[in-house]
């Protein structure tokens, strides 16, 4: 019967077996350890035999072991035991040596990001390297768990679509059976629609953008957490965020410490209600303190992203914060423009340690304003494949609504406090990366 790792404490002075992963093999004053890894963690072996040493003679790491042997309690090992009076089976050997040093912290430094990545299915097996994605698995379980709390309904939509019809950020065309598709940029309309039928609805779901860009930000393919609410207001989405954020924060230090500390993360400051700035505020404040002029500017740079972080940090307690009052010429056809403001849209950004997280709005439920924003502002059809279902959903009866996307990889790079969205992903896709 095979036992896990993290389960050894429980078994000192019993014969086990373990089954898993040869991780690290040494010699220390003729002793021969060896590290097996499986899912749970890692357990040190002692190999005296000369036997059962010669056994691993000519193999690599990822050779695939069962080792039976004594549970022993040693504080300086893995887990605070290793076994002794080993029997070693080698069930699958592997003698090509790994490209990378999977035993030991990798580099994440800017210039070996690549090779990071060009190793990345054997490189995903060093213990740390996991953690990032361990971490990302929880994250997505604490917003699950919340959204559920809050009566959502989780959804999925369909990621082939007609056309374009965003607008925004390029897209990616295919050939569809003799016809032209895209990639979803997003569930947007669908998450809309489907407020028409239970309320409150969220998707965690891949995103496609053929945004030609080569940053630490930017992917052509990310995965995003989608919400949609009816019956609300911005402040309403304002209150779920933050309630989201503080889950969020407070479930992975309750549940990941370990991985977090491989990392050196510190967990975020976050007051109970996440403060507010206008767009125009953030300009002046940063404008006055750093002498670069961006009052009237209808987007934010990225180091007044990174700026405003920093202020809001020290003079606000957070290190998050609502960035409100977008230029309603900037917004999308489906967005509403504020009540008694119509020079702003009904928006805000949520920033959070220097990098936007998330972008959310209320989206104009009436259904002639609809149809004539779409025309006006999108030179879109109301008639056409990529509208006319997405208009009826509003011509049927829509109540107010908005919602929001996040981007999971940007969250976990902040959580744990990377410096680039593509090492918070498993297999990036980028401008110039397609495998692996």
């Amino acid at each position: 019967m095979r036992t896990l790792s993290k389960e050894l404490k429980k078994f000192v002075g019993e014969k086990v077996t373990v089954q898993g992963w040869l991780h690290k093999k040494r010699l220390l004053g003729g002793l021969t350890f060896i590290v097996v890894r499986d899912r749970s963690g890692l357990v040190q072996v002692l190999v005296k035999d000369k036997d059962e040493v010669e056994k691993l003679r000519g193999l690599q790491l990822g050779t695939i072991l069962k080792v039976e042997g004594l549970v022993a309690a040693d504080d300086r090992a893995p887990g605070g035991v290793e076994l002794h009076e080993v029997v070693l089976h080698v069930e699958v050997p592997v003698e090509f040596e790994s490209p990378i040093e999977i035993d030991k912290p990798l580099s994440h430094e800017s210039s070996n990001l690549d090779t990071l990545l060009d190793y990345r299915v054997v490189g995903l097996r060093n213990t740390r390297e996991q953690a990032i994605f361990k971490i990302q698995s929880e994250i997505q379980r604490a917003i699950r768990k919340y959204l559920h709390e809050q009566d959502f309904t989780e959804f999925k939509s369909p990621k082939l679509l007609p056309g374009a019809t965003e607008g925004g950020a390029e897209v990616f065309k295919l050939d569809y059976f003799g016809k032209e598709a895209t990639l979803a940029q997003s569930p947007q309309f669908y998450k809309e629609i489907m407020v028409g039928v239970f309320e409150r609805v969220y998707e965690i779901g891949a995103a496609y953008r053929a945004e030609p860009s080569a940053t630490t930000r930017h992917m052509t393919e990310y995965t995003s957490v989608d919400a949609e609410m009816g019956f609300v207001t911005i402040e309403d989405i304002k209150k779920l965020l933050s309630g989201i954020m503080h889950e969020v924060s407070d479930h992975l230090w309750k549940e990941c410490e370990a991985e977090l500390n491989m990392w050196g993360s510190v967990k975020p400051i976050l007051p109970k209600e996440i403060p507010s700035l206008s767009m125009a505020q953030i300009h002046e404040l940063y404008s006055a303190a750093t002498g670069e002029n961006t009052v009237g500017e209808k987007d934010l740079r990225p180091d007044e992203e990174r700026w405003i972080c920093d202020y809001t940090k020290e003079n606000m307690g957070s290190e998050a914060v609502f960035v409100t009052d977008w230029p309603a010429s900037e917004m999308r056809f489906y967005h509403k423009t504020q009540d008694g403001k119509p020079e702003f849209a009904d928006r805000i950004d949520l920033l959070f340690r220097g990098l936007e997280m998330v972008t959310g709005s209320m989206r104009e439920n009436r259904y002639d304003v609809l149809v004539r924003q779409l025309k006006e502002m999108a030179g879109g059809d109301p008639e056409s494949e990529g509208f006319k279902n997405f208009v009826a959903a509003f011509k049927y009866g829509m109540p107010s609504l908005g919602g929001f996307g996040m981007g999971l990889e940007r969250l976990t790079q902040k959580m744990i406090g990377l410096q680039n969205v593509k090492e918070a992903t498993l297999f990036p896709r980028d401008i110039n990366r397609l495998a692996p």
